[in-house]
């Protein structure tokens, strides 16, 4: 991995962000098309990409659970949706993790070192949770904006969606800040990062009882 300061974690963050923010229009026109191989990050365009592809993620669970919401939806297209809603989730989920390895790695050698005896402070959310966040929200605003500009609402419509948005923009500007924030706190010494693995259990034959016991029975 090449070597990282606090400063180049601070920036692929706020570049992230960025990032997040211009890819929702233009995949609404054209797919992205990201490399098959998903590899572990080495520096920072590596982590970009793999910022975009669990943003990519996000993406189409958001479209497809508008689809699985159709009122005239019968129940292959709801099966259909929902085995796409797991299979997104895991590989979110997947990308989240490798967001933190890239990034508990690269800031290793960075950290001051502990007291003797003292006890790790840990945060409640990842970097990677946040950045998933962010995605999220990015996607939010974006659908919200739609509506704002959506011909035919009514104008009672139209006001509480321009107020919903500013609110989005303000809490995913809120999020980058506390981002921020918490990398400081990695800096100092006051936290220390750590790559928190969901393991998922739905997906995987061996540990869904629904799964291996149905296969055992049959």
């Amino acid at each position: 991995m090449t070597h990282c300061t606090f400063d180049d974690i601070r920036a692929i963050l706020a570049r992230a962000f960025v990032d997040q923010d211009q890819a929702v229009a233009p995949w609404h026109r054209q797919e992205p098309a990201f490399p098959s191989d998903i590899s572990a990050a080495a520096d920072a365009e590596g982590f970009a990409e793999l910022v975009l592809r669990q943003h990519w993620a996000n993406f189409c669970l958001w479209h497809v659970e508008d689809r699985a919401r159709r009122k005239d939806a019968g129940p292959e297209l709801i099966a259909d949706c929902k085995y796409a809603i797991d299979k997104l989730n895991q590989e979110r989920n997947d990308q989240i993790e490798r967001l933190d390895m890239f990034l508990v790695r690269a800031m290793d050698p960075l950290l001051p070192p502990q007291a003797e005896g003292a006890r790790p402070r840990y945060n409640t959310e990842s970097l990677g949770v946040a950045l998933d966040r962010g995605s999220i929200l990015a996607l939010k605003i974006f659908h919200m904006q739609e509506q704002v500009e959506r011909q035919g609402a009514g104008d009672d419509l139209v006001s509480e969606c321009r107020r919903k948005l500013e609110v989005l923009k303000e809490q995913r500007a809120d999020l980058e800040q506390s981002v921020m924030d918490l990398v400081d706190d990695y800096a100092s010494g006051r936290k220390r990062p750590k790559v928190y693995y969901q393991f998922k259990m739905y997906n995987d034959p061996r540990l869904n009882p629904e799964l291996y016991s149905r296969k055992a029975g049959a």
